[in-house]
């Protein structure tokens, strides 16, 4: 159980992390994100955690807490569908080497029948970024079919391509064979285990007041609402993005990954499918590392900063999100701002680094 504690408990320096404070208040006062919340863990302590700046300037000014839930964005891809995928590995259901079109026919189509439940899971897929977004297209219906209709920009294993199709394709899969849509399976089979109550897609009424903003769409700001425009048109249900959560939430997973899949006494994953999870998974050869659903060395992981050897893992979203995770040591670094709120002009690739 994740427990608060001092820094010299787990040789860590309270003065150095102090210097955290500093960054941070630099990166608001530059405009780089209107606030942010900061865990450091590790050992299963967590030793550094605070609030600064504004969750909200619009309409209102609104201060950061603790307990501010963020839009995850990508982070969703990891915490939700890469770790429902491994369970349903460890039950049978399927199998990474397994073709996509063996649970979703209609995938085969224009030259994507030999293309593999893997492939998908670390980018190697020749799947384009997403689908196209130049018509007012709604639905997670179609959105499938406009998947199905893809084609491949490059023969699977050849090339690296962040791709959200190959997410919210994967969260089909486990419709498909684990019986349940990707926010009901990940909050029945994780969320709920492992004692993460403030992560769920499409949160409620009554949390929306915690949820920190980003920035306006057709005149109304979005809180509460998923801002990936794919997942927006999808209901805000997809494997891709959609997931709400908090600091301490994203510190309960990371604890969970460093515990080789449990926490308080939850198994939810067996220490072998963690183990897959996060260990290279890209073709012999490939200049890119990815892990199934986290980043390792990629063009994305630059939150892994310069001191973080290869072989650590994390994931970074596009509203301002990141964790970043070293088994070696076992420590966690958590920072989750909205940075698009309030104009979407904000940018924390460098502070996250």
């Amino acid at each position: 159980m994740l427990q608060r504690g001092q820094p010299q408990s787990v040789g860590m320096s309270a003065q150095r992390l102090e210097r955290l404070d500093r960054v941070i208040q630099t990166a608001i006062e530059r405009g780089e994100a209107p606030g942010a919340v900061a865990l450091v863990g590790r050992r299963g302590r967590v030793v550094y955690y605070k609030a600064f700046g504004d969750r909200a300037r619009v309409p209102d000014s609104e201060p950061m807490s603790l307990d501010t839930i963020f839009d995850m964005a990508s982070l969703t891809k990891v915490m939700a569908t890469a770790t429902a995928v491994m369970i349903l590995v460890e039950e049978g259901r399927l199998a990474l080497t397994d073709r996509v079109a063996r649970y979703l026919p209609e995938f085969a189509r224009h030259g994507k029948e030999d293309l593999r439940l893997r492939q998908l899971l670390t980018h190697y897929s020749g799947l384009r970024p997403d689908v196209d977004l130049d018509y007012p297209w709604e639905g997670y219906d179609t959105a499938l079919e406009l998947a199905y209709e893809e084609r491949l920009q490059a023969p699977p294993g050849e090339r690296f391509i962040y791709s959200d199709i190959n997410y919210f394709v994967l969260s089909e899969v486990v419709r498909v064979t684990g019986g349940k849509r990707i926010d009901a399976f990940s909050r029945e089979r994780i969320f709920q285990p492992l004692g993460m109550a403030d992560t769920e897609f499409n949160p409620p009424a009554e949390k929306l007041a915690r949820v920190a903003p980003s920035e306006p769409r057709e005149g109304e700001m979005l809180r509460g609402r998923v801002h990936d425009p794919t997942s927006f048109r999808m209901g805000g249900v997809a494997g891709h993005a959609g997931l709400f959560s908090t600091a301490w939430d994203t510190a309960i997973f990371a604890q969970f990954i460093l515990n080789r899949g449990t926490y308080k006494g939850a198994r939810v994953l067996a220490p072998l499918s963690v183990f897959q999870m996060t260990r290279n998974q890209a073709p012999a050869g490939a200049l890119e590392w990815r892990g199934y659903g986290f980043d390792m060395d990629s063009r994305f992981s630059t939150n892994r900063g310069d001191l973080f050897p290869v072989g650590t893992v994390g994931h970074t979203g596009f509203t301002g999100t990141s964790f970043w995770i070293d088994p070696g040591s076992q420590t966690y670094v958590i920072l989750l701002t909205s940075r698009l709120h309030p104009d979407g002009r904000g940018n924390v690739v460098g502070l996250r680094k």
